[in-house]
């Protein structure tokens, strides 16, 4: 894993503002240590599980390492930062929670609900780039909320149709988070 440079292990920063404020909310989300066997994602720490990283210490992760991760891996790599501030945060926290396919899927799906044609494909391109930027941020940002929480409540219900309680515990911390 690649450690933090100086000037981000002394507590500054490297990194644009809008990151900065999206995984500060982030991380607000995810908290610390975990290990819940109920828990598809398993052993967890600030978000990161021991399933998608198999080579890093989960229990020892640092936040700042983390965040490097959450920079390189997903930011920059799904490109959240071309799209408004706002949408470009809540897409990287919805991405990070059920996957990055299922994210766009709902930003797709909010698009269409606010009057916008574009592809429900799953992947964050241009045209959905283009379509969410001319779009009337705040009814974008409420449907984009609207569809995160529908997408927990099926994955619920999916769930509790597979195993006894199915994904129920969870369901309120999901739709917390789809409405911040």
């Amino acid at each position: 894993m690649e450690i933090p440079n100086r000037a981000q292990a002394q507590g500054q920063s490297n990194y644009p503002p809008a990151f900065e404020r999206a995984v500060t909310r982030l991380l607000a989300d995810e908290g610390g240590y975990v290990d819940i066997a109920a828990d598809p994602g398993g052993e967890t720490k600030f978000g990161i599980t021991r399933r998608d990283y198999p080579d890093v210490d989960i229990a020892a992760l640092t936040r700042a390492q983390a965040v490097a991760i959450y920079y390189r891996d997903w930011w920059q790599r799904y490109r959240y930062s071309e799209l408004p501030g706002p949408i470009g945060a809540k897409l990287f926290d919805l991405a990070v929670n059920i996957g990055p396919d299922h994210a766009v899927r709902c930003l797709q799906r909010a698009l269409r609900a606010c009057g916008r044609r574009v592809a429900e494909d799953g992947a964050l391109g241009r045209a959905t780039i283009a379509t969410a930027g001319a779009a009337n941020q705040l009814a974008l940002l409420a449907a984009l909320r609207a569809e995160a929480a529908g997408y927990y409540r099926a994955l619920a219900a999916i769930e509790r149709g597979r195993r006894a309680g199915g994904d129920l515990e969870f369901l309120g911390g999901w739709l917390n988070r789809a409405y911040e």
